[in-house]
C-alpha cells in the first residue's frame, strides 16, 4: 500500500484579500520624514522592482535605511538606499537589478530633480518673483511657506489685474458712497 501525499494546503482555500487599497494615501506635507522618504531615488532597478519601490513610497510603506547595509557580492557596507541588496558599483558592473539580481533592463527615470534642475527652477522662481508686486510676493511666499501651493504653480503675473488676491474692502466703499450723499443734502 502506497499512500498518496496531498497536493491541497492545510485550511480553507484562500480567495481575494479583504480589504485592498482603492485609493492613494495622503501624505502630511509638512512631515520632514515624508519630504525625505519622496526625495529619495529610485535608481538601479528594473521595472518590476521600480514599481514596488514607488508603490511603497505612493503608500507611506517606504522606510529608508539609517545605516549603510553590507552589499551582497563586495561584502563591504555600501549599500545606501532601502531595499537594495547590491551597491551601485557591484549593480552598474554585473549589469542587474540592484534588488533582484536579475539581468533585467534598469530603469533610469525615476530619480528626483538634479542640482541644475533645483538651480534652474530657483531662477525662475526669483525672476517671477521680482515681477511681482510687494503684496502679491508676501501673498505667495506665505502661501508657499504654509503650503497651500507648490513653488512649480508659480502664477504668472505680468497683467495688472491680478485675479488670485483680493485686496478690497467691501465696507469702505459702502461708506464713501454714504458719505458723499450726506454731503449734497
Amino acid at each position: 500500500m502506497t499512500e498518496k501525499a496531498s497536493t491541497r494546503g492545510s485550511g480553507a482555500k484562500k480567495g481575494a484579500p479583504k480589504y485592498q487599497n482603492k485609493f492613494a494615501y495622503t501624505h502630511n506635507r509638512r512631515s520632514k520624514t515624508t519630504q525625505k522618504i519622496l526625495a529619495a531615488p529610485v535608481d538601479g532597478l528594473c521595472k518590476r522592482c521600480t514599481d514596488q519601490v514607488m508603490w511603497r513610497k505612493q503608500y507611506r510603506k517606504y522606510k529608508p535605511l539609517t545605516t549603510p547595509k553590507k552589499c551582497v557580492a563586495c561584502e563591504q557596507k555600501r549599500v545606501t538606499k532601502a531595499y537594495h541588496v547590491l551597491c551601485d558599483g557591484c549593480a552598474n558592473e554585473k549589469g542587474v537589478c540592484a534588488k533582484c539580481m536579475e539581468a533585467e533592463e534598469i530603469v533610469e527615470g525615476h530619480n528626483p530633480k538634479t542640482s541644475q534642475q533645483r538651480v534652474k527652477e530657483q531662477q525662475e522662481l526669483e525672476q517671477k518673483l521680482g515681477s511681482m508686486r510687494e503684496r502679491q510676493r508676501r501673498s505667495y511666499l506665505r502661501k508657499l511657506k504654509r503650503g497651500d501651493i507648490v513653488a512649480a504653480d508659480i502664477p504668472d503675473v505680468c497683467n495688472s489685474d491680478d485675479e488670485d488676491f483680493d485686496y478690497t474692502d467691501g465696507e469702505d466703499n459702502d461708506d464713501e458712497e454714504d458719505g458723499d450723499d450726506s454731503d449734497e443734502e
